[in-house]
């Protein structure tokens, strides 16, 4: 992946149509920076991150833990 490459370069991502994009540039703009820098992150890091509620976060981990169960995943 050339991108990552980039923002390890400490070059933020201005590719938005990647999948990986995000808009946070402490991380620079890249959730796989945001992985190789921190490692696991908390649900609240998340939601910052995104710009979304801690709430949402939650509904959405609860909804995917669920779909596993189904599937017996987990």
């Amino acid at each position: 992946m050339k991108c990552i490459r980039k923002t390890k370069e400490n070059c933020p991502c201005k590719e938005k149509s990647c999948r990986h994009w995000i808009n946070y540039k402490e991380d620079n703009n890249c959730c796989l920076t945001t992985v190789d820098k921190h490692g696991r992150i908390t649900l609240r890091e998340v939601a910052e991150r995104l710009g979304v509620s801690y709430v949402r976060i939650k509904q959405i981990e609860d909804k995917a833990v669920l779909k596993l169960k189904k599937e017996n995943f987990v």
